[in-house]
């Protein structure tokens, strides 16, 4: 039976706000979770609670009756996890607080939003889902999420809940105004700036936004089938990112030049999904190439310059 009532973490974010929308259109009672107001979307920021994650009585503020709940919220970034690991304790006392409410609320299904970083660097390119070690563990940002991940499954071992973990991968589009790189590099290239690009042999899976909140709603309404279960929801395509700095130049339409820095500490440099088990299991195909998402997303910032300032 598919469930009617949805809760989101983080629902002020780029992925949160695109869910909330897309369940709002597809006749969910959907209800986010933020400590930000949403900038974005007035139907987002109506459904949503104000509440802070980190404190431990949280669940108080949060609606009693709920099928499922999206845990999105997180500090990400990796390289700002480095410099600042309190963020990723902010992490794991976060996900704590939010598997504290599903216990006491007696949600029974739990979406958690994962990360390819999990992956660490191994040499390899492809990786599937069962390619993750504690060993590999990179950076702050990284180990918040293995442990993210490990806390979700212990809850779902003692207790009456259900859960399904999903590793994303460089999602892009609109509604970010971050300095990840697809943003930054839009902004930059826009002001006539020189981009730099940290890898000289780096490949990643960049996923447009539609796409991975596609995969998202496709766990929710088959979770019959995803419970229990990883999966990642990416592109399963790569792009190095010398590629990417010179495909936004390009649609741009500006003469820059793009300069390559050693790898940062804690980035995985290689990445690639193998998408074969949400294919299989969930009919997931993300519907956008990398040159449709990256045409969509070079426009959204171009029409909106006003974010350029946030941006950089």
């Amino acid at each position: 039976m598919t469930p009617n009532s949805v809760l989101v973490t983080g629902a002020s974010g780029m992925i949160g706000t695109a869910l909330i929308e897309r369940l709002h259109d597809d006749g969910y009672d959907v209800t986010g979770v933020d400590i930000e107001p949403n900038r974005w979307s007035e139907t987002v920021e109506d459904r949503t609670v104000r509440a802070d994650l980190l404190d431990d009585a949280v669940g108080e503020a949060l609606p009693e009756d709920v099928d499922v709940l999206v845990h999105l919220a997180a500090n990400a970034r990796v390289h700002r996890l480095v410099n600042n690991p309190r963020r990723a304790r902010d992490n794991f006392e976060m996900t704590f607080n939010v598997l504290e409410y599903v216990r006491q609320a007696g949600v029974s299904q739990v979406v958690f939003g994962s990360s390819r970083e999990v992956y660490g660097n191994k040499g390899k390119i492809v990786y599937s889902e069962e390619d993750t070690y504690v060993d590999e563990c990179e950076s702050p940002y990284t180990a918040s999420k293995v442990g993210g991940e490990a806390m979700l499954k212990a809850y779902e071992q003692c207790y009456d809940m259900h859960a399904s973990i999903l590793r994303f991968s460089n999602v892009y589009g609109r509604f970010d105004v971050s300095d990840r790189v697809l943003p930054l590099f839009i902004a930059q290239a826009h002001d006539g700036q020189d981009l730099t690009v940290y890898g000289d042999d780096k490949v990643l899976d960049f996923t447009y936004l539609d796409d991975c909140v596609d995969g998202i709603v496709r766990v929710i309404e088959k979770f019959h089938k995803a419970k229990g279960t990883t999966f990642n929801i990416a592109s399963g395509e790569g792009t190095s990112l010398i590629e990417l700095a010179e495909e936004i130049a390009r649609r741009v339409d500006t003469d820059v030049d793009i300069h390559v820095e050693p790898n940062r500490t804690g980035e995985v440099g290689r990445y690639v999904a193998d998408i074969s088990k949400a294919n299989k299991v969930l009919n997931y195909d993300p519907a956008y190439s990398f040159n449709e998402g990256l045409d969509a997303a070079v426009d959204w910032y171009m029409t909106n310059p006003r974010f350029f300032d946030e941006i950089r």
